[in-house]
């Protein structure tokens, strides 16, 4: 299964470290909900989570960011680079 992501809400930045909550549609069954950066990361490490941003017609996947120090985080990647298309969703 794979979620588009629609909307993010930030606590504490305007970085992707600090995305705290992140809302979401499955484009195959119509169902939508919102959860935790936590409970997004968990999805896709451990359960085969995909989830992707789509704009403008072209779609970029969410990756997990496991970085030295503090919590693990999500970016989006597409053509090989890394982008901001996560920060430029709607803001809740």
């Amino acid at each position: 299964m794979a979620i588009r992501i629609t909307a993010i809400r930030l606590s504490g930045g305007d970085s992707h470290q600090h995305i705290v909550r992140l809302w979401w549609t499955n484009p195959s069954t119509g169902a939508t909900g919102d959860n935790s950066r936590a409970e997004i990361v968990n999805w896709i490490e451990n359960r085969n989570g995909k989830a992707y941003v789509e704009q403008g017609g072209s779609r970029a996947d969410v990756h997990v960011v496991t970085p030295m120090y503090g919590a693990k985080y999500l970016r989006t990647r597409a053509n090989g680079f890394w982008t901001d298309n996560l920060l430029a969703l709607p803001h809740w």
